[in-house]
């Protein structure tokens, strides 16, 4: 081949390629930044808007209904999403993955911008999100203090500790959680208000336009320009008692004499817990394209100098989130995998080569692939993240593959006197092509792997290309490095006869061995060309047998994997005071300290993204290492559960994190329509069928519990009369109720406080007050609420959700004892049992959902690699039906995938899908070889049984050592010996499975069906040679002769 020729006539041409592999692979392997998922875009947009005081029904009807209608009109939308909460809304709109993200949000935007103006005055501005996986806080801290007050802590976290971790490189925000905002509160009296006559209104313009500075312009004096300033701010409390709000009756009316104001803390918006105790949290996102691990290791750097140089010894800062840690803890486990992988493959090449410099010639392409890879990944913008890290130690088998089948090749023209130049290119040109075409299948499954449709697709796309990458530069080792060094490096240990150590001897025993096997298999194989139907039949019982294998496999979306993490969420009844719920997570934490397998505790209530809710908490539990505990996180659940029972008043939720955001059950049905009442009723029968299926557990709806509403019926008669507006009731009550931040003021401490007008606490809390607020009108003169309006109490939804523009209602539910597989037959039965009304639908989600989209886009894959396979053999054999034989060997591998599963104790989940896909480039390998190597003695004159004969004991040796190597390559990752890696052994588990069946069953009923592809290539030839008398066909050189 050319590229041998030029290796071997020029070798320190060749050897300086190979640096240069090496030199530009370490240098971008340096460059590279370590994540523990790939950078993708997704296209997800999400609308949160804030309402305060509105209910869920108003939130609904005022802010989800108007910019559903605008965004839906959007091409490209998947799934259009919302929810209805008191005081907020989201809508989250899912894209085509074709769909730019930023594309989308401008799109987004455009739209929201064109409908703002209906919106309700008093909702905020909507604010336009893109989402991004790694937007997700990489670390979170707890800072605590002993002798600190929450108000002085807060302000010791703000002016300090947070300012610092926002100038660290690489971090994008720091947002505190828990902390107690500096306020200064005007109290307004209503009774005051309405002594005075001055309205809520009156009171808030008068602070705005009394406490701010105003630019008036400049002054240019020579050469000197000067900026004026109106200064206007206030410096002193004092000051804004005495700014006049009205004058009435000629006297003014200042602010002190119709409110109190305080100087001390707003609010408690969210809070924190560290093993129960108080704490502020503190979540640090990192900027888009920064290295998680570098950014954690510089707040770590950080956090030390503070605890050393500027906080006080009270206060202390915990780290309790950190994810660097396992990606750190993934990429050590994977490069301790790939060494130990490549040890074993190599011990293999030296047990059948009986040569030390054939195992180092052969060994060295695995350090030059895997890091020539590197230069690849950087020029392509990738990281090291699980998806490359998981191709590169799956790749380690593989990558040697190519470089055993040639030195094993060279070596056999060795043993037949030729010199070794002549060897290694007689060698390396017999086998060049076959060696071409194993690799090109394996590229052909990888390609469509790293295009598959939908998430799965932009998750894998990273993996394919980096299989894909690392097998083409072995090729091209195979090509170039082998050949060249073994032209110029003498093996004496190669040579027949060759003198040996007690090692060698001691393998040369094994070598006598695989003789004996061989002369074993070539009987075995003359029994079978012989006995044709017996030996497909038998391979097709197997093939049918193993489906019965598949329900003791059964299915899940992704294998557990061991993170010593895993989370609860708490849920308190709707309407809970921020204090109540978290007094209820206190509650959930000591119950959870208790077990031993726990060995931190860290919560937040109404602290996480998005749509915070004051009934809502997060514990993230903290296991002891692996080596101390016996139980797994997700198999800690059912216990928690249990456990948790006992606290009254609280709903609980119990699961592993997949990291995008809240836990979910693996079982969900969603109900649609409009009427919350026949929804209720709909998922009330289906939560009951569910029940009762045995499998099933915690069965719940998303229809909560009713929301507590005030409501206020203004008689619109009576307030025309008085010359009031519903808008003006709104804009009155708003800010007596809720609060209006109106300005903020800088004490001489150079502390910002936020400046806001309400009522006090006692009034604006108490329903019995409402009638006695005054609402100013027109004329100045002062009516009360009741005066114009009824006051009654009632329920409404608490929440409302809604997809694609109808609402929502979920029925979900866990599993125990089952698996999905089993139980979503069972699930549908109930649905289908169910009588829907005109206009209502159900339908599955979760998990089988996920399913749904992974077998769709794993099959799509497959069809798309056996397409691939089939032309890349086509174009190789230059023949149209033996690819056919070759292919035979894709099936069989089947068998193996699901022992190789139901051994390693996996599933049929989404790696070990992506494995079976794996598979079908690998299991060809072994088929390629023989049928070339047949098609060689055919066209030598042989016939087509003895060439099979003689091709399946030549490539005997190559075939087992080559499957030996990758299943013993990919053996640490199947044993899952380290921490963090057992995720990902279910690929290896499918993979070593299906090339122990796919070989044992290849090397017999390959070598069967070329016979049958041969016969039929005969009969076409002959009804074309009936039909064109004239013309003389020669005969093709390749499998065309009968066998006896």
């Amino acid at each position: 081949m050319f590229l041998t020729k030029i290796s071997v006539r020029h070798p320190v041409f060749a050897t300086m390629v190979m640096v240069a592999l090496l030199v530009f692979g370490l240098y971008s392997y340096s460059r590279l930044s370590i994540e523990q998922m790939p950078n993708i875009d997704l296209p997800v947009v999400a609308v949160v808007v804030s309402y305060p005081g509105a209910s869920a029904q108003s939130v609904e009807n005022d802010i989800i209904k108007p910019i559903e209608d605008a965004v839906n009109s959007i091409s490209g939308i998947d799934t259009l999403r919302s929810i209805a909460q008191q005081n907020a809304a989201m809508i989250i709109m899912m894209f085509d993955m074709e769909v730019s993200s930023v594309d989308a949000v401008q799109e987004v935007r455009d739209k929201i911008a064109g409908i703002e103006a209906n919106l309700p005055d008093n909702a905020d501005k909507p604010r336009v999100l893109r989402f991004d996986p790694n937007a997700m806080p990489i670390m979170s801290l707890a800072i605590r203090s002993d002798t600190l007050s929450s108000r002085e802590l807060t302000q010791l976290a703000d002016d300090v500790v947070v300012d610092r971790l926002r100038n660290i490189p690489g971090v994008g925000s720091a947002d505190l959680v828990g902390g107690v905002p500096a306020q200064l509160d005007v109290l307004v009296d209503p009774d005051r208000l309405d002594g005075f006559g001055v309205s809520m209104s009156e009171v808030i313009s008068a602070i705005r336009q009394n406490n701010l500075d105003l630019p008036a312009g400049t002054i240019t004096e020579g050469a000197v320009s000067r900026a004026i300033q109106v200064e206007g701010r206030l410096e002193d409390v004092e000051d804004f008692r005495n700014i006049i709000v009205a004058r009435t009756g000629g006297q003014a009316v200042r602010l002190g004499d119709v409110a109190t104001i305080t100087q001390g803390q707003g609010d408690e918006k969210s809070l924190a817990f560290i093993n129960g105790e108080r704490a502020l949290a503190i979540n640090i996102i990192k900027v888009q394209g920064a290295n998680t691990v570098g950014v954690a290791k510089a707040v770590h750097k950080e956090l030390e100098r503070l605890q050393e140089r500027e906080l006080p010894p009270s206060v202390t800062i915990d780290v309790v989130a950190d994810n660097a840690v396992p990606v750190e803890q993934s990429f050590h486990t994977v490069q301790n995998m790939i060494v130990e992988g490549a040890g074993l493959a190599v011990l293999i090449v030296f047990l059948f080569l009986n040569s030390w410099r054939s195992t180092v010639i052969t060994a060295l392409t695995l350090p030059i692939s895997i890091i020539g890879t590197m230069t690849v990944l950087f020029a392509l913008g990738f990281t090291l993240n699980m998806m490359t890290l998981m191709a590169l130690s799956l790749s380690v088998g593989i990558l040697i593959d190519d470089a055993i089948v040639v030195r094993e090749n060279i070596m056999r023209h060795l043993h037949m006197g030729k010199n070794h130049v002549q060897a290694a290119l007689d060698g390396t040109n017999e086998i060049g092509l076959a060696v071409l075409a194993t690799t090109l299948s394996i590229v052909a499954v990888f390609l469509p792997v790293a295009f598959m449709d939908g998430i799965m697709g932009r998750f894998f796309l990273q993996f394919g290309v980096t299989v894909s990458v690392a097998v083409l530069i072995s090729l091209f080792v195979a090509f170039t490095l082998d050949p060249m060094m073994s032209s110029v490096w003498h093996d004496p240990d190669s040579e027949p006869g060759a003198r040996r150590g007690p090692l060698g001897r001691a393998v040369a025993k094994f070598d006598h061995f695989f003789e004996w096997c061989a002369g074993g298999y070539r009987a075995l194989l003359r029994w079978c060309l012989r006995h044709r139907m017996t030996t497909l039949a038998t391979a097709v019982v197997l093939f049918f047998a193993s489906f019965a294998l598949v329900p003791l496999v059964g299915f899940e979306v992704t294998p557990a994997t061991d993170n010593s993490e895993f989370q609860v969420e708490v849920e308190t009844p709707q309407g809970s005071s921020l204090d109540y719920t978290g007094q209820k997570v206190r509650q959930v934490e000591a119950l959870l300290r208790t077990l031993p397998e726990v060995k931190r505790t860290y919560a937040t209530v109404a602290g996480g993204q998005g749509v915070a809710s004051n009934n809502a908490g997060t514990v993230v539990v903290t296991m002891v290492p692996p080596g101390e505990r016996q139980l797994m996180p997700h198999e800690m659940t059912g216990p928690v559960r249990d456990l948790l029972a006992q606290i009254p008043g609280v709903k609980t939720i119990v699961g592993v994190s997949s990291g995008f955001g809240s836990l979910s059950k693996p079982i969900q049905v969603t109900a649609y329509g409009d009427s919350f009442a026949v929804l209720g009723d709909l998922t009330d029968q289906l939560a009951a069928k569910l029940a009762a299926i045995p499998g099933l557990t915690d069965v719940e709806t998303s229809l909560q519990a009713a929301q507590p509403i005030v409501g206020i019926r203004v008689n619109r008669e009576l307030a025309s009369e008085a010359g009031i507006s519903l808008q003006q009731v709104g804009a009155v009550l708003q800010p007596m109720l809720s609060g209006e931040e109106v300005s903020e003021w800088t004490s001489p401490t150079e502390q910002t406080y936020k400046l806001v007008v309400r009522l006090p606490e006692g009034e604006r809390n108490s329903v019995e007050l409402l009638s006695n607020l005054p609402i100013s009108r027109n004329d100045s003169a002062v009516i009360r609420l009741g005066d114009i309006a009824d006051i009654e109490t009632s329920t409404g939804p608490a929440e409302i959700n809604r997809q694609d523009l109808s609402r929502q209602v979920t029925v979900d539910a866990n599993i125990s004892g089952s698996n999905i597989g089993e139980l979503m037959p069972r699930v549908q039965a109930a649905i289908d049992a169910i009588e829907m009304p005109a206009g209502y639908r159900m339908s599955m989600g979760g998990d089988a959902e996920q399913l749904g989209d992974i077998g769709s886009s794993a099959g799509s894959a497959l069809l798309l690699a056996v397409v691939f396979i089939y032309l890349v053999l086509a174009s190789q054999f230059g023949s149209f039906v033996q690819p056919v034989a070759i292919m035979m060997a894709l099936p069989l591998s089947l068998i193996g995938v699901l022992v190789g599963l139901l051994i390693g104790g996996s599933t049929l989940n989404m790696m070990s899908m992506i494995g079976f896909i794996m598979l079908m480039g690998l299991v060809v390998k072994n088929a390629i070889l023989l049928v070339d190597n047949a098609n060689q003695h055919v066209r030598e004159g042989w016939n087509l049984f003895d060439a099979l004969v003689e091709a399946g004991v030549t490539r005997f040796r190559p075939i087992i050592m080559t499957t030996l190597a990758m299943v013993f390559g990919m053996l640490p990752l199947a044993l899952s010996l380290h921490e963090g890696s057992s995720q990902n052994a279910p690929m290896a588990h499918a993979v070593i499975g299906g090339l122990i069946s796919s070989t044992l069953l290849t090397l017999v009923v390959v070598p069967v069906m070329l016979t049958y592809t041969d016969s039929l290539s005969g009969l076409v030839k002959r009804v074309l040679r009936r039909r064109e008398p004239a013309q003389h066909h020669p005969t093709p050189g390749a499998a065309e002769t009968a066998p006896h």
